[in-house]
C-alpha cells in the first residue's frame, strides 16, 4: 500500500523535549486492539491529535481496525508518528500524517484542510493532544509555561472545532481528551488540571450547543496511562516510582484499555449520547 505521509514540519518548542518518543519509552505501551474489528466505522474519517503515540497511537489503529481512515496530528516526533501510520495502514485503512502545533490556528486550519484535501470529508475529530508539566509550588509556574500549556490544551481545540465546523455534518463526533485530574485535583499539576476543567466544561457545552446539528460532543478522562507523556518530563520522579499505585486497581493503565471508550464515542453504539465523560480510570469513583 502506498504511503501519503505529508512532509515534516518542525515547529518550536517552548520547553524541555516533551512530548519524547514512544519508540524510547521502556517498557513499551500497549497500544495493540484487543479484539477483531466489526465495521463500526467503515468508511468513516477520523483526525486524532497527537495521534503519534500514547493513547492517540492506540485510538488511530483502533479506528483503523474498525475501517476508518485517519489523519494523524503530532508535534514533532516523526518516528513514532510514521510507525503508527504503518500501523493503521496494516489494518487496511488509509494514513496521512501532519507535523506542527496545534496552539497555532493556521496549523489547525492546515490539518483540516489535509484532511478534506486527502479524503474529502471529515466524520470525526478527537482532540487527544495535550501537554503538562510537574511544578509542587504554583509560584514556579512561569508565564511562559501556564501560556504554552493553555496554548496547546486548550486553544487547539477551540481553534480545531472552528476549522473542522463548515466540514462536519449529522452524525458527526468530536471527543476530546479531559482526565482524572479536572476531577480529583493533582497537587503538581496545578495549570495542567485547571486546562482540564475547562476542556470538560468546553465538552458540556458544545454538545448543547452543536445538539440541534446532530454532531455529538463526549469527553474521555482517562486516569494514569503509560504513555510518553509521563516519564519524559511530565511527571517528577517521584510519582513515577508509584504510577499508579493510588488507583483502586492498584497499577497504570495502558493506551488499549483508554481506545475503546473513544471508539464507543465515536460510533453509532453511543448515539443517545452528548455532553458525557467516560472514565478509564482504574476505578477511581468520581463525579461525573
Amino acid at each position: 500500500m502506498s504511503k501519503s505521509h505529508s512532509p515534516t514540519i518542525v515547529p518550536k518548542l517552548e520547553e524541555g523535549d516533551l512530548p519524547g518518543l514512544e519508540a524510547n519509552l521502556k517498557p513499551k505501551p500497549d497500544w495493540e486492539p484487543r479484539y477483531p474489528g466489526s465495521g463500526r466505522l467503515d468508511r468513516k474519517v477520523a483526525i486524532v491529535t497527537g495521534g503519534d503515540s500514547g493513547i492517540g497511537r492506540a485510538v488511530a489503529v483502533l479506528f483503523a481496525r474498525e475501517g476508518a481512515n485517519v489523519v494523524i496530528s503530532y508535534l514533532e516526533e516523526e518516528e513514532d508518528a510514521l510507525a503508527t501510520a504503518e500501523m493503521v495502514e496494516d489494518e487496511g485503512a488509509h494514513a496521512v500524517t501532519i507535523a506542527g502545533d496545534i496552539g497555532d490556528r493556521d496549523h489547525c486550519r492546515e490539518i483540516i484542510d489535509l484532511a478534506i484535501r486527502k479524503f474529502g470529508k471529515i466524520d470525526i475529530l478527537v482532540n487527544n493532544a495535550g501537554e503538562q508539566h510537574p511544578d509542587k509550588d504554583v509560584t514556579e509556574i512561569s508565564r511562559k509555561q501556564l501560556k504554552r500549556t493553555f496554548q496547546t490544551n486548550v486553544y487547539g481545540m477551540f481553534y480545531l472545532v472552528q476549522a473542522a465546523m463548515p466540514y462536519l455534518g449529522r452524525g458527526a463526533a468530536i471527543i476530546n481528551c479531559t482526565s482524572v485530574t479536572m476531577y480529583q485535583g493533582a497537587a503538581e499539576l496545578l495549570d495542567y488540571s485547571a486546562t482540564k476543567g475547562a476542556i470538560t466544561a468546553f465538552t458540556r457545552s458544545l454538545s448543547q450547543n452543536l445538539a440541534e446539528q446532530g454532531i455529538r460532543v463526549n469527553g474521555v478522562a482517562p486516569g494514569p496511562i503509560w504513555t510518553p507523556l509521563n516519564p519524559m518530563g511530565g511527571a517528577s520522579k517521584d510519582k513515577l516510582a508509584h504510577f499508579g499505585e493510588s488507583t483502586p486497581m492498584g497499577r497504570r493503565g495502558q493506551p488499549n484499555e483508554v481506545a475503546p471508550c473513544f471508539l464507543f464515542l465515536a460510533c453509532e453504539d453511543s448515539s443517545y449520547m452528548t455532553g458525557q465523560v467516560l472514565h478509564p480510570n482504574g476505578g477511581t469513583i468520581v463525579g461525573s
